[in-house]
């Protein structure tokens, strides 16, 4: 297992590799210096004037800073454009070209300093001027905070304000004056929405996931949620916001919508994955199923430890009750899934009906499952209490979930909290299975200082049965993974019998506490170290049980999508018991 892990994390490397040389260009360069300069160091200045230099992963490559010959005739009139961005306006510079190099000289004399600040406003901004007396003057800075003024005046229905800002720069005594002046004005209001180019959906879908709601204070982030929540329903190419205009402080909501061109999205692809190994996968997804941003889904994927067939069909705006919104979801399909010890094979239909308003969803629905259990031979302990209960069970579950959502992003975040509660009551369709009730709770707090982000995630689950027939294995609780115990792989751990050993079987009571510390490394990449804290046991409302503790490092890589993570983590208790998982998303 681990050696395929590791010829997996080779098999990335490589790509990185072969991306790298591929997209070096041969031009004329020469070798380039800087020397003199205090406030800048020679990486920085590398940066801003495009010197080449080979990235974190080019360890193979020359680290020698080179700089395009094409770049040249620009450079000193480049350096001293940045270095008045930074405050510096009186810069001397001294270029020397030799057959193999550019030596730079730099005089960078005094800086402009912040000589007296002058706000006057009936609107709270001196926590946005973070300006102080004796601060170099940065122009990026200068318009930087200008946008941030006029970003929370819009965050807060202030979309009539009076801004003029000024800084009078005195470059014979290399200071300057700053004035702010604000009046915030009246507070605005959203007006009636109005919408044009909709042809195979219907307004009302479009009012159901609308932010910026008719009556409401103005506020800019409503807006942009608004036109994340229309682009996540898949239907259309583009979603132009209008709020531009203004009659006495109410702001109408113009909506331009272009309907999807290609509403078929075919996908075939091979991976791998931590748990269940190389992989292959198809998808075919309908968008505007018959309209109004409906979907439909077909996905059929294939590795040694599942085989999986599932449909998926999704309707907004299902129906409406006290002026709320309510969307239904269902899914159907079989899957036959290896766990460690046993066998699941399960035909299931599950539905469920569910409202998202801001930074709360609701979910209700209901599962019907066929489940057939096959214990591995020879691969429990017969002296356990608990045996892996096997046999066909027929099921019958209405659930509830709640997620209230406080991150201040779903792909990163770097502040803010997350709880999410679920209920589930299992009904039993034959005399093998019996009636449970299973509980689970996760909460989790982050908090970012400076450049160091650090985060909690805790969960605890329950599970309680009316009757001794017994439950289906996999309802039961399990651990390890990206998301708890990063020492095992995936749904690895069973019921805890000591802080180095576990069993096969799942367990009655469930907790996990992980901390987290994220910091950047090199531009887009970041480390990080955790420790994960299991606890599984075989009795229900049992908190007396072993843990399992586990520490480790990992690396993170931003991307659009979020981070690309690389986990590796052991079991503090024996060294020998070790995990690498890899994963795309934050797990808090």
């Amino acid at each position: 297992m681990i050696l395929k892990k590791i010829f997996l994390y080779l098999i990335i490397l490589s790509s990185i590799f072969i991306n790298s040389v591929a997209g070096d260009i041969k031009l004329p360069t020469h070798e380039i210096h800087f020397y003199g300069q205090k406030y800048f160091d020679e990486d920085k200045l590398d940066e801003e004037m495009g010197v080449e230099k080979r990235s974190f992963f080019q360890f193979w490559k020359d680290d020698t800073p080179r700089l395009k010959d094409k770049l040249r005739p620009t450079l000193a009139e480049s350096l001293k454009s940045f270095y008045k961005s930074e405050g510096f306006y009186d810069v001397d510079l001294n270029i020397t070209d030799t057959n193999s190099s550019y030596i730079v000289h730099i005089k960078e004399n005094r800086p402009v300093r912040v000589n007296k600040i002058t706000i006057d406003s009936d609107y709270n901004i001196k926590d946005i001027v973070t300006f102080k007396k004796g601060d170099i003057f940065k122009s990026k800075s200068f318009v930087k905070i200008k946008s941030k003024i006029i970003s929370s005046l819009l965050k807060r229905g202030y979309c009539s304000y009076d801004l003029d800002t000024k800084a009078y720069v005195d470059l014979d005594k290399h200071i300057v004056d700053l004035v702010y002046t604000l009046h915030k004005g009246g507070v605005c209001k959203f007006g009636k929405l109005t919408t044009s180019g909709l042809k195979n959906v219907d307004e009302s879908v479009v009012k159901s996931r609308l932010r910026a709601k008719e009556g409401d204070i103005f506020n800019s982030e409503l807006v942009k949620e608004t036109s994340d929540n229309l682009y996540e329903l898949n239907a259309f190419d583009s979603v132009v916001i209008d709020v531009s205009h203004k009659i006495y402080n109410v702001v109408p909501v113009d909506i331009k919508f272009v309907e999807l061109k290609k509403d078929y999205h075919t996908e075939v692809g091979a991976g791998y994955d931590t748990y269940l190994g190389s992989r292959i996968h198809t998808a075919i997804t309908k968008y505007n199923f018959f309209g109004n941003a409906q979907k439909l889904k077909l996905k059929a994927s294939w590795s040694k430890k599942e085989q999986l067939f599932r449909g998926d069909f999704f309707k907004p705006d299902f129906f409406t009750i006290f002026d709320r919104s309510v969307d239904i979801v269902s899914s159907a399909g079989f899957s036959n899934l290896d766990y460690d010890g046993f066998k699941e094979k399960k035909y299931f239909f599950d539905a469920y009906l569910e409202h998202i308003d801001e930074n709360l969803k609701v979910r209700l629905g209901m599962t019907s499952e066929v489940i057939n259990i096959d214990a591995f031979n020879n691969v429990y302990n017969k002296k356990l209490k608990q045996a892996i209960n096997e046999g066909t069970f027929v099921l019958l579950s209405p659930y509830i979930n709640l997620v209230y959502d406080g991150r201040d992003s779903k792909l990163n975040p770097k502040n803010g909290y997350y709880f999410s509660g679920y209920s589930e009551l299992g009904l039993s369709r034959n005399d093998k299975a019996s009636v449970y009730y299973k509980v689970e709770f996760e909460g989790r707090l982050i908090k970012t200082f400076k450049d160091l982000t650090i985060a909690t995630v805790g969960k605890v689950g329950v599970i309680a049965e009316e009757s001794d027939t017994g439950l289906p294995e996999s309802k039961l609780f399990f651990l390890g993974g990206s998301y708890s115990n990063r020492a095992y792989g995936y749904n690895e751990l069973g019921v805890i019998t000591s802080k180095k050993k576990d069993t096969n079987y799942g367990a009655l009571t469930m907790a996990n506490l992980s901390l987290e510390g994220d910091y950047p490394i090199h531009g887009d990449l970041y480390g990080a170290i955790f420790s994960d804290n299991s606890m599984l046991t075989d009795q229900s409302y049992n908190f007396k049980g072993d843990i399992i503790s586990s520490a480790g490092v990992g690396l993170r890589y931003m991307t659009p999508i979020g981070p690309f993570k690389l986990d590796a983590g052991f079991n503090l208790a024996d060294k020998s018991q070790y995990g690498i998982s890899f994963q795309i998303g934050q797990s808090f």
